[in-house]
């Protein structure tokens, strides 16, 4: 099932809701390219291969080519997601619940965005709206076990297999280029980092775009009144619109998050920044294949951490790793709480 431009046009005058739904969506999307966006072009900015302008505006367009050509070849992780929750039943009480837990997602990444934390947009999404589907069915029977373990796995593989490349990666690299000077080589790194940033950039826009066009199609259907849609496709003019928002966030900036991922967090050298993109590339495009909704943020921050550990440990900033770990913990129950409540407190009012 899919739905044209036309009819979509159509339905915002026929059912009013869908003008809320849609532009929440579209601002959650917006807020991901302002807040998680900025990860993928963290260690280029920070190794000064790229200045800060210049690598959000690289960003933005990658980020646009990633929505667009992995959705459009495998769109797995947007299935993913559209299953993972059941908001059937009375359409107009889901789609309020929906629209709350959409303003929870932002709240939240607003709040984290301010403090410079790059918590997971993608988990916060996750998060919020099981909380709202919890709230509207009045319990766990809002939740798909089978398609929520999958962001189990997706946590697991971005954790490990991150920091496992971050580590072999560097090894690999220090090995090859053992005899060769850091002058001769800071040129062809410099190239393969803006090179390695382009692809943690395009991969981000695999991974979440997906993620938020499956909620704008639902939002779709609810508003529609349509509960009971198992399965999907998403038009070209979906891909198009929330690329180009999601496009537009990150073209906004977002240094804070570069700051805390590719200054304050590990002191990288290019070689370095290039290994850690490659790492989280080859993590994300592994997920996205395997269909598991990983966090590009997890993914791109325990890489960094793997290529600090391959240097020695203690080049590590445990503090900042502190700080982020405690926000990724808080995000399932933080958030999912916030889109519980919020979802409860409309159905109330609404």
């Amino acid at each position: 099932m899919t739905v044209s431009i036309g009819e979509f046009v159509r339905s915002l005058s026929e059912y009013p809701a869908l003008i809320i739904t849609a532009l929440l969506t579209l601002g959650v999307i917006f807020v991901n390219g302002w807040t998680d966006a900025p990860n993928s072009i963290a260690t280029c900015v920070s190794t000064r291969s790229m200045k800060p302008r210049s690598a959000i505006l690289m960003a933005a367009f990658f980020d646009f080519l990633g929505v667009f050509v992995m959705t459009s070849v495998n769109a797995t992780v947007a299935q993913t997601i559209f299953r993972m929750v059941d908001f059937g039943g009375d359409t107009h009480d889901a789609t309020v619940a929906l629209s709350a837990a959409l303003f929870a997602i932002v709240l939240w990444a607003t709040v984290a965005w301010w403090f410079g934390i790059p918590t997971s947009e993608s988990h916060a999404l996750i998060a919020g709206i099981s909380g709202a589907a919890i709230a509207l069915q009045g319990g766990l029977k809002g939740i798909n076990p089978a398609e929520w373990s999958k962001v189990l796995y997706g946590l697991g593989l971005s954790v490990v297999m991150g920091f496992g490349l971050g580590y072999i990666v560097t090894k690999i690299i220090e090995g090859l280029f053992r005899n060769v000077s850091r002058k001769k080589t800071a040129g062809g790194f410099q190239k393969a980092q803006i090179a390695g940033a382009a692809g943690m950039a395009f991969m981000h826009g695999a991974q979440d775009g997906q993620k938020f066009m499956s909620v704008f199609m639902l939002g779709i259907f609810l508003s529609q009144g349509r509960s009971n849609v198992s399965s999907f496709e998403i038009p070209v003019w979906v891909i198009i619109l929330c690329s180009v928002v999601m496009a537009s966030g990150t073209s906004i900036g977002g240094y804070r998050i570069i700051k805390a991922v590719g200054m304050d967090m590990v002191r990288l050298e290019k070689y370095q920044g290039f290994s850690a993109d490659l790492a989280g590339a080859i993590s994300l495009f592994t997920a996205s294949l395997l269909g598991l909704p990983v966090s590009t943020t997890h993914t791109k921050t325990t890489a960094i951490m793997g290529v600090g550990a391959a240097k020695r440990l203690s080049s590590i900033n445990w503090g900042i790793v502190k700080e982020m770990v405690y926000a990724w913990l808080l995000t399932f129950p933080g958030c999912g709480l916030i889109g519980f409540l919020m979802a409860w407190v409309f159905m109330k009012i609404f």
